[in-house]
C-alpha cells in the first residue's frame, strides 16, 4: 500500500527543503492538508489558522476570500506536483520506449509517495466544476503538464500530438485514480508494470515501432 505523505512535507525527489516554508507556503500547505483530510467543506480560513498555529486572521490577510484561498491551494498543488512528476524528466527520451519509461517513473513515484496530493487534486477539480473562476485558474495551472506532454508526443513521432496526448493523459489519470482512491488502491503497479502498460498504449497509437 502506498505511503501516505502529507502535502506540506512533500519535497523535491532526491532532496529536501533547506529551510522552513514562507508564510504563504505554510498557509497553502495547510490548506492542502485540510483538503485531503476533511474535503472542501473542512477548508476554512479559521481552520487553516488553527492547524498552522497562526494568529486568527492570518489566512484572511493572505487570501481574503474563499476563492483566493482555493486559488492559493491550486497554485501550491501545481508546485508540489511538479516536484513529483517533474515535467522535465518526461522529456528525457524522445523515442516511444523513452516516453513510456519516463511516464512510468513519474507515475510510480507519485503513487507510492504522494497520494494525498492526488486527493487534493480531485477535491479541487470537483470544486472547480462549481466555480467558473476557479475552473479557469485550475486549467491554467494544469497547462504546465499538458504542454510538455504534447511536445513529448510530437518528438515521439505522433501525427496528431494534441489528440494522442489526451489519450495518454486519460490513461495516466485513470491509473492514478484507480490506484490512489479507487478499487486498486491496495495493488499499486510496479514501475515496470506501468512501463509495459504505457508501451502497449503507445504501440497502439504510434504503430509497432513503439515497442
Amino acid at each position: 500500500m502506498p505511503t501516505r505523505s502529507t502535502p506540506a512535507h512533500t519535497a523535491a525527489p532526491g532532496g529536501s527543503r533547506s529551510s522552513g516554508p514562507s508564510r504563504a507556503e505554510l498557509i497553502a500547505d495547510t490548506a492542502l492538508a485540510l483538503l485531503a483530510e476533511r474535503g472542501t467543506r473542512g477548508l476554512t480560513h479559521r481552520a487553516v489558522d488553527e492547524r498552522a498555529g497562526l494568529p486568527q486572521g492570518s489566512t484572511s490577510n493572505h487570501a481574503r476570500t474563499r476563492q483566493a484561498l482555493l486559488e492559493a491551494s491550486v497554485r501550491r498543488l501545481a508546485e508540489l506536483e511538479a516536484r513529483v512528476l517533474v515535467p522535465g524528466d518526461l522529456l528525457a527520451g524522445s523515442d516511444p520506449a523513452g516516453v513510456a519509461a519516463g511516464l512510468a517513473h513519474a507515475l510510480h513515484r507519485y503513487l507510492v509517495g504522494s497520494t494525498q496530493l492526488l486527493v487534493c487534486r480531485y477535491e479541487l477539480a470537483l470544486e472547480a466544476t462549481r466555480r467558473p473562476g476557479l475552473r479557469a485558474f485550475y486549467d491554467d495551472a494544469g497547462a504546465r503538464f499538458r504542454d510538455p506532454l504534447v511536445a513529448l508526443m510530437t518528438a515521439a513521432g505522433s501525427a496528431e500530438p494534441e489528440r494522442q496526448a489526451l489519450s495518454v493523459v486519460a490513461w495516466a489519470e485513470g491509473m492514478m485514480f484507480a490506484c490512489a482512491v479507487g478499487s486498486y488502491h491496495r495493488a499499486v503497479p510496479t514501475e515496470d508494470e506501468l512501463r509495459r502498460s504505457c508501451t502497449e498504449l503507445l504501440r497502439g497509437m504510434l504503430g509497432t515501432g513503439a515497442g
